[in-house]
């Protein structure tokens, strides 16, 4: 019986043995994946230092391209309200003219007869002015 205990106390450290030696690979092989993997970790750290950097230039340059975006929109409105200020007036301008337009349209209309009556008169007295002058000149003739 005693054979027996030796026996398996010395199948229970050889089992212990195989058990520490397959742990001690297992414990090994996952260092080995420990390490690699703080390698990639510190290769992404690197890479995520520079796409920060980036990422913060673009965003510069980003709210320097809207703020000249807006200086010119700024400048295109004063623009466009220039224009619209030349649009008023050429508005007011047409307005007026034809205002003057049909009130001279209206007045020559009203005063139609006077016109006519100072070309007669006109006329009349172009003819007696001719007709004196013709006298005149006849006297002239008759008298030279």
């Amino acid at each position: 019986m005693i054979l027996i205990l030796y026996l398996s106390v010395a199948l229970i450290a050889i089992a212990f043995t195989i058990l520490v030696i397959y742990v001690s690979k297992t414990l090994r092989a996952l260092q080995s994946t420990l390490t690699n993997v703080a390698g990639t970790l510190s290769g992404l750290e690197k890479q995520m230092e520079g796409i920060t950097t980036e990422t913060t230039q673009l965003l510069h340059k980003t709210n320097a391209l809207a703020e000249d975006i807006q200086q010119k929109s700024d400048r295109l409105n004063i623009v466009v309200e220039s224009v619209k200020d030349v649009g008023d007036t050429i508005q007011q301008l047409n307005t007026t003219v034809k205002r003057v337009t049909t009130t001279a349209s209206t007045n020559l209309e009203q005063n139609q007869d006077k016109i006519n009556q100072v070309v007669q008169w006109s006329n009349a007295a172009m003819e007696i002015w001719a007709k004196w002058k013709q006298k005149s000149e006849n006297k002239q003739q008759i008298n030279g």
